[in-house]
């Protein structure tokens, strides 16, 4: 037995006691818990060095990290792959059957999250110190099914066989209060939860890619402080005797819990509250156990990165710490404060921006509407005397309109804290996340704030890990790419593959590339067939829009063109239809659970689906699927295999997207909008080599007053009248979704979906006039590639250290 078998042999032994008899899933376990002693020797090895030089850290605060599987990236990044592969292969088992049996961690739903744990794998690549925050989530968001056609969610289920992947630690444990009531004493605040819970932390170390540095992802689970009321169970009273526990264990229950209802909203803000405090606390008692009570040094120490609003109640939390805990006055502990949190924005969109009721943060957490309010009457005091010069009138409204407590507009006497606005206040740096984006913030979301403060706000545009999306997820491509340039110095220098270029007229390339390709969609093709029991045309156009449901991406617009695409081809003869480009179309994509429209457009897609697979004169030019509980393991499979791919959303409402980016690196067509990061993928790939269609954001606000006046196209009107009238059954179910964006009485198409169909459907055709010259196709499927270095998390990484965080790299040295 080789050394590796012989770890494996002994996990399985001595932790599942197991000798023989082996399943694939004992196999999982066993290499993973193999591979962990070689993690946890890394991690433990960079942590002390870290220690030691005692750097500066960056802290990434995020609701939500959506890592996806472990074993394969640990097993890579560590550079293990060749004694991992040959142990399995030796002992009968094929490393991917064996990955496969790993849990996705449910630890976020999209683009957020997936952006969240690719910066962490740069970070750790980059050698810079720096760790994630956020919440262990016991359940995850759901796991979706699809039962009749409907959405349908379950919980999540990841976490009932353990995980190798973490590390508790029992002894990292912080109190985190709730509710109660603030009192002064002696001159100070002081504020008495009526709730307490413990967070404890675990640990998720993140290997950097062929380096000798593993940084940490900790993540907060809620704990009781008292587990168990044995009085009370003793008195017969046995709900009483757990009640505690189970309040606790609520908080780190679910990802985003339904805020429909008044207890939805206070549990997410007790989400919010919970891993922020616990963070907070965690790094200023690794402070004090170095520099004691020398705060004046903590910004030159640690800088807080709020990865969208979820986090901001961190600004009124480091104060709270810093004036009640520790004493500093108001004005020390503001401009430490002010110092050490930066703002990522992650919406273009002023209504998404979070808002909570003054009454629910100040019931839930007194002290924090106290400092809130305090900041927030320094900050309109300044902005009174900013702009003395105005007339009064026209002072008010500014001071009103910049205001981080305002008046609902909706909601008659209730009074919200603007939590963005509170995090543009208190931030050294606030960034957009792509160049369209950035400007809409200065332009549009926080103008005035920019005109006051045009040198806070920053674009860093996002990216994505090559090692995940690329290197490890199509290994034939990887392969390709690395034999032809000579080196796989690419993975850590992606401009390195802009070198394709050159390769892009070449038809002996043309052919490798396509294979590769080919490979890919029987991949996909095997996970159809498993899934539906369908078989799919390899030689189909393999069409794919996944990412979150909601009407902005307007999955609807992409399941309209379907029926449109399956009405013709119903028209055509026999002979028309030999000329017809044949198309494989997929969905995969969760909406929120209380989110009733993009339900509706889920069970949309799935009833045309269930329509055009069934239809024997049309079902080899012409399928559509939605793949359920679309996860990162899912993505791994389908990007690789795609085609094109769908990013369509409304000009100016995506802030960037990072699915486009794993698509680009993967040689994907895209078909688009000049919306998020669609602009910069053009500028670098080549516009002409994409196919845009739709209007410009510029011309979306007046577009919108004049959408009830617009004459819509005629297929657009045909098709509405279908769905209407019953062509996919549920007619009464669908008539919302339709009258939404058709019937201008009762919706008001606000994403442009009927302004933007006729223009939508011509560049569908032009999809299918370049798919049919193969070379043409696979000539900008290599641009693609070619086009994508820009679009590495690493360079939006070395952005954030060197312009917001001022972290320098630190490579511990090898063990």
């Amino acid at each position: 037995m080789t050394p590796i078998q012989k770890e494996v042999a002994s996990k399985l032994r001595y932790l599942l006691g197991k000798s023989k008899d082996y399943d694939l899933k004992d196999i999982y376990q066993g290499t993973a818990w193999s591979v962990r002693e070689h993690l946890i020797d890394s991690f433990e090895n960079t942590q002390d060095y870290w220690t030691e030089k005692d750097p500066k850290f960056v802290y990434y605060l995020s609701a939500e990290f959506l890592m996806g599987r472990s074993l394969l990236n640990t097993i890579y990044n560590l550079g293990l792959e060749g004694e991992y592969g040959k142990a399995m292969q030796q002992m009968g088992y094929k490393m991917e059957e064996v990955a496969d049996q790993e849990h996705n961690a449910a630890l976020g739903n999209g683009g957020l999250g997936r952006l969240a744990a690719c910066f962490l794998d740069s970070i750790a690549t980059l050698d810079l110190p720096g760790w994630g925050y956020g919440i262990r989530y016991q359940y995850g968001m759901f796991k979706q099914l699809i039962k009749d056609g409907y959405q349908s969610e379950v919980p999540d289920i990841w976490l009932t066989e353990g995980n190798p992947w973490e590390v508790k630690r029992h002894d990292i444990r912080f109190e985190v209060g709730f509710s109660g009531k603030t009192s002064s004493s002696n001159g100070k605040t002081v504020w008495t939860p009526a709730e307490k819970v413990m967070a404890v932390a675990y640990d998720n170390p993140i290997p950097g890619y062929n380096t000798t540095t593993t940084s940490n992802l900790r993540l907060w689970d809620a704990e009781p402080i008292t587990e168990f009321d044995l009085e009370a169970f003793n008195s017969g009273d046995y709900e009483k005797a757990v009640e505690e526990r189970e309040r606790a264990l609520a908080i780190s229950a679910v990802l985003y819990p339904n805020d429909s209802t008044p207890e939805g909203k206070e549990l997410r803000l007790k989400q919010q509250y919970f891993f922020v405090s616990a963070s907070l606390q965690d790094v200023m008692t690794r402070f004090k156990a170095v520099h004691g009570d020398n705060w004046r040094l903590f910004p030159e120490k640690a800088c807080f990165q709020l990865n969208d609003t979820h986090p901001t109640i961190a600004v009124a939390e480091l104060m709270r710490l810093l004036v009640d805990e520790e004493g500093l006055d108001w004005e020390a502990a503001w401009s430490i404060t002010t110092k050490c949190v930066n703002y990522t924005n992650h919406t273009v969109m002023p209504e998404a921006l979070e808002k909570w009721p003054v009454r629910v943060l100040a019931k839930m957490l007194p002290r924090h509407m106290e400092i809130i309010e305090i900041i927030n009457a320094g900050w309109t005091k300044f902005l009174e005397d900013k702009y003395s010069g105005l007339k009064a009138a026209e002072r008010d409204q500014l001071v009103e309109r910049m205001s981080i407590i305002q008046e609902n507009p909706w909601v008659k006497d209730e009074m919200q804290v603007n939590m963005a606005y509170l995090a543009v206040v208190s931030s050294s740096a606030v960034n957009g996340v792509a160049y369209i984006h950035s400007e809409i913030v200065k332009a549009d979301i926080f103008n005035d704030f920019y005109k006051l403060f045009p040198e806070k706000f920053q674009n860093k545009t996002n990216g994505v890990t090559p090692r995940r999306w690329l290197a490890f997820c199509n290994p034939g491509l990887s392969k390709l790419i690395t034999d032809t340039l000579g080196s796989d110095n690419w993975i850590t220098d992606t401009y390195e593959l802009s070198k394709l270029a050159k390769y892009a007229d070449d038809k002996a390339f043309h052919k490798k590339w396509r294979a590769v390709k080919q490979d890919n969609k029987a991949r996909l093709a095997a996970v159809i067939k498993e899934t539906f029991g369908d078989d799919v045309p390899l030689n189909a156009l393999f069409d794919i829009q996944i990412k979150r449901i909601h009407e902005y991406k307007r999955q609807y617009m992409n399941v309209l063109s379907i029926i449109w695409r399956y009405k013709q081809l119903k028209k055509m003869t026999p002979e028309e239809r030999k000329k017809v480009v044949p198309r494989v179309c997929m969905f995969g994509g969760k909406a929120a659970s209380a989110y009733d429209m993009a339900k509706r457009i889920i069970h949309l897609a799935v009833k045309v689906g269930d329509l055009i697979n069934k239809d024997p004169d049309t079902r080899d030019l012409l399928r559509c699927y939605f793949l359920p509980d679309y996860n990162v393991s899912l993505a791994e499979i389908i990007i690789p295999a795609s085609e094109l791919s769908q990013h369509i959303s409304t000009a100016g409402t995506e802030a960037s997207g990072t699915s486009n980016m794993k698509f680009q690196m993967n040689g994907c067509l895209i078909i688009g909008t000049m919306d998020g990061a669609n602009i910069e993928i053009a500028e670098e790939s080549g516009k002409e080599n994409m196919f845009v269609f739709g209007v410009d954001a510029d011309d979306v606000p007046q577009l919108r007053k004049e959408r009830k006046n617009l004459k819509t196209d005629k297929r657009f009107d045909e098709i509405m009248a279908d769905i209407e009238g019953g062509m996919f059954g549920d007619k009464e179910y669908f008539k919302p979704l339709v009258d939404s964006i058709s019937n201008m009485k009762v919706g008001n198409d606000w994403f442009l979906v009927a302004n933007d169909f006729a223009s939508y459907l011509d560049a569908q055709e032009e999809v299918d006039r370049v798919y049919k010259d193969v070379d043409e196709w696979t000539r900008r499927s290599i641009m693609y590639t070619a086009g994508s270095g820009k679009f590495s998390s690493d360079r939006t990484i070395v952005e954030y250290a060197k312009d917001i965080w001022h972290v320098q790299p630190l490579k511990p040295p090898a063990l």
